[in-house]
């Protein structure tokens, strides 16, 4: 590992462009994978499968039939299925906590505000696959998504390579979590798939998961016909570490981010001890020298990590300092990797320095809000003057016309002098 001292120099060598990095080249290849997906739809879909994942599918086994789910359930290990069971009950309750509740507020003059929550209708959640089926992306992505209460839950995951077939593991445990539309398809085309719609696959409403950099600019692309949660790159660790931290535990850490494709670790302290410890251990990522703790904690708000491990005397006492990270790991027993299966929280997070201004998926990803307003006939007389100043400096009469026709007289012959556009500001008392 580099050890560097952080300034203006080491932060322009650790470039925090992941997630909107412009590589001409991808969005070349993406731009036309996506326009021929939305003309051809399915026949798209099985060329670029056949292309790039060397298997040729018959477009009547895009979709995954139920028998090879129930085929699933005979070739995985029967202890799975508990052990499946209690990590979505640490999941389903999380999230059951969270959701954020409807109300209604009651103003002046009988004026009731109100927001309503509701799920969306239709999502499509991508699962990584082939040579390594992330079998935990699967509960880690429909469980907010069932829990925020969607009602149709679309899996699309590349099949494998030589044998065209998805992991039994992600197909069994779609199936107890209550999905069973699964497609085989991976890449940008599956992400155009859901996002448009095709013969075979119906639209969905947003479309959220991670993948490698083509599905990541694909999904980039096609926001705005559909939703999505974020744009994520390689995944990421970063470690605050003081003289009490284990060399070892560190260590392990660090490798198994690294074990991601592209996977970034990043060390942040203030001994030398460990520096030296570190760096023959661990080959690729960054150890950045600090002073203090202090010092360590505005260099993660500058990363803003995927995966922060607060590894100190005293975790708890950094926490309030750090503005900025996917999720936090405090202590030498909360590794990243708890929070990868089993802990609750979901393991799709912001990467690329993004978690400056994205969240982590949740139910609340898989909810939409609507504004209701309810006005008396008192509550808008009461407002009209301020209508009035507003509609003039911006020019639109039009909209103040459509509050004032409520209160014209339609039997006086006058009150088509208010159902017309003011010739100048100064108007007569009669019209207001």
């Amino acid at each position: 590992m580099q050890v560097w001292n952080w300034d203006k120099q080491t932060q322009k060598k650790v470039k925090r462009d992941f997630a909107f990095h412009f590589d001409k080249e991808i969005f070349k290849k993406v731009n036309r994978i996506l326009a021929e997906v939305r003309q051809f739809g399915d026949v798209a879909v099985r060329r670029f499968t056949r292309q790039f994942d060397g298997i040729d599918l018959p477009l009547k086994r895009l979709q995954v039939a139920q028998s090879d789910i129930n085929r699933a359930f005979e070739t995985i290990n029967v202890e799975f299925v508990p052990i499946l069971r209690q990590i979505t009950e640490n999941v389903k309750e999380y999230y059951e906590r969270e959701l954020k509740q409807s109300f209604e507020i009651t103003g002046k003059d009988g004026v009731k505000l109100a927001k309503r929550y509701q799920p969306l209708e239709r999502v499509g959640l991508y699962i990584p696959g082939g040579t390594a089926p992330l079998v935990s992306t699967v509960y880690m992505t429909v469980i907010p998504a069932k829990v925020a209460g969607v009602k149709e839950i679309v899996i699309a995951t590349p099949p494998n390579r030589t044998t065209g077939e998805i992991d039994p593991h992600i197909l069994a445990v779609a199936n107890l979590l209550g999905v069973n539309e699964i497609y085989r398809m991976g890449g940008a085309q599956a992400i155009g798939a859901m996002a448009f719609g095709t013969r075979t696959v119906r639209k969905v409403d947003k479309i959220a998961g991670p993948g490698n950099a083509y599905v990541a600019e694909a999904k980039r692309q096609v926001y705005g016909f559909a939703d999505i949660d974020m744009v994520a790159g390689p995944s990421e660790v970063a470690i605050i570490a003081d003289a009490s931290a284990d060399a070892d535990y560190v260590t392990c850490d660090l490798l198994a981010q690294a074990e991601h494709a592209g996977g970034i670790p990043y060390l942040i302290t203030n001994s030398k001890r460990l520096i030296e410890a570190i760096r023959k251990r661990v080959d690729n990522g960054f150890i950045i020298q600090v002073k203090t703790m202090a010092e360590a904690c505005d260099v993660v708000n500058d990363i803003a990590p995927e995966h922060l491990e607060i590894l100190t005397e005293d975790p708890e006492k950094l926490v309030g300092s750090i503005q900025h990270a996917g999720a936090i790991f405090l202590g030498p027993y909360s590794p990243a990797v708890v929070g990868d299966y089993i802990a609750g929280p979901s393991h799709v997070l912001p990467t690329g320095g993004t978690a400056r201004y994205f969240s982590p998926l949740s139910a609340s990803s898989f909810v939409k809000s609507t504004q209701v307003i309810s006005y008396t006939r008192e509550a808008l007389k009461n407002s009209r003057e301020h209508v009035r100043q507003l509609t003039e400096m911006e020019g639109l009469y039009l909209h103040r016309i459509s509050l004032e026709a409520r209160f014209v007289d339609r039997a006086a012959p006058a009150a088509e002098t208010v159902l017309s556009k003011p010739e100048e500001k100064g108007e007569s008392d009669e019209a207001q």
